[in-house]
């Protein structure tokens, strides 16, 4: 009987420096993934075939819109759109003339979270023969994005193009609650979608059509 306790207590001993372990890795990168978040546009100028922006957060098309009217790139895709939504519908909502633009818009109506917009992309990207471009998405959401879009997309040059929602400041993000909670959910993500690619599984999230709410 003593034995049999003695042999429990050491393999739950063991058990708890396992999770103890597990939870120093987790928060060990949680503060590398947050230290990450980009807090500027290191290449503001290159050139590339194409402008894509992820929908599902504030100033994003707005920021893709400049960058194409200032001769960025040929086109712009905007990936994860609602169905129903037009050209016109997305120029208005971001005060731009739609004369001046509307005719370098795609729209992708196809992906259901960031998995799906790479996917949509890459086909998109095929399609037109493209070889780069510059992925325009929220600073905290870049990481797993360019994770999903290099896999989805090997050979095409991406150049990241952050954008700093009000939700997320670089600087004090650390400072409020909300800001907190989005970094622990991304990096969660960003390790769920390292492990899956790294596993070899299939990616999700290609089919009815995004909304623009946060990403998943």
């Amino acid at each position: 009987m003593i034995g049999w306790l003695r042999r429990g207590l050491k393999i739950g001993g063991m058990s708890l420096a396992s999770l103890v372990g597990v939870a120093a890795l987790w928060s060990a990168g949680l503060v590398w993934f947050a230290a990450t978040v980009p807090d500027r546009v290191e290449d503001p100028s290159s050139r590339t075939d194409a402008i894509v922006v992820l929908t599902g957060g504030s100033r994003r098309l707005g920021v893709g819109l400049t960058l194409l009217m200032q001769g960025q790139a040929r086109k712009l895709f905007v990936s994860g759109v609602h169905r129903g939504v037009d050209v016109a519908e997305l120029l208005r909502v971001a005060r731009q003339s739609p004369a001046e633009v509307e005719c370098c818009i795609v729209l992708g109506y196809t992906a259901d979270n960031t998995s799906g917009n790479a996917a949509e992309t890459a086909r998109w990207m095929a399609e037109q023969g493209y070889r780069s471009l510059r992925l325009v998405t929220a600073s905290y959401h870049m990481r797993r994005s360019l994770v999903e879009f290099q896999h989805a997309m090997p050979g095409v040059g991406i150049v990241p193009h952050p954008v700093f929602p009000d939700l997320f400041q670089p600087g004090d993000w650390w400072t409020r609650s909300p800001s907190v909670w989005l970094v622990v959910a991304e990096y969660t993500k960003y390790l769920a979608t390292v492990a899956r690619i790294a596993l070899g599984l299939p990616a999700y999230g290609v089919g009815g059509g995004a909304g623009e709410g946060p990403e998943s």
